[in-house]
């Protein structure tokens, strides 16, 4: 039996690859901001499951702001929050200011539930939360299709569901899984 050198045995360290262990934070901890501008995570908004949507005011979609909102009002006592984030990357159908996404949203939709500033979902400029939502290493990857693209989001940030844009937030797809989640807690 032959041992081997231990100058053989610093050659072969030193050609080892090294894997490097990158933490990536949970999906509730990834930075964002408010539509106002202030800092914030999902993590800081109240709830422990989050129904994250990518949403936009000229869209054939943009209806959905209904069932979003009733949603949020009907699932928020028992711990759902609906985050909003407004896109711009389809047909560009949110090209409201800040200001002007907010006023739609309250005077059409009475939206009471969290937006957050508006996003890119795709592409090179994506939003570090929807690469963490739709990236290769993504419970459900791909790309976001259109607008109203949803996510269910446990607080410590597991992707339970995702929804595709013409699925309706009152679709008892939907219905199913949130209260399938908040009724096990």
């Amino acid at each position: 039996m032959s041992l081997l050198k231990p100058s053989l045995w610093a050659g072969l360290l030193a050609a080892a690859p090294i894997a490097l262990a990158v933490v990536n934070p949970p999906i509730t901890e990834i930075p964002v901001r408010t539509i106002e501008g202030k800092p914030t995570t999902l993590k800081e908004q109240p709830g422990r499951l989050y129904l994250v949507v990518n949403v936009a005011s000229k869209c054939g979609l943009t209806p959905q702001y209904t069932a979003l909102e009733k949603l949020h009002r009907t699932y928020q006592p028992r711990g759902l929050a609906v985050v909003g984030f407004p896109c711009n990357d389809f047909g560009a159908q949110e090209p409201g200011t800040p200001q002007e996404i907010v006023e739609f949203c309250k005077t059409r939709y009475d939206v009471s539930f969290p937006l957050m500033e508006k996003v890119h979902v795709k592409g090179p400029e994506q939003h570090p939360l929807y690469a963490a939502l739709t990236g290769k290493d993504a419970t459900f990857p791909g790309d976001i299709a259109w607008n109203f693209g949803k996510f269910l989001v446990t607080a410590d940030g597991r992707v339970l569901r995702r929804f595709e844009p013409r699925t309706a937030p009152d679709d008892p797809e939907v219905v199913k899984a949130i209260e399938a989640f908040l009724d096990a807690k």
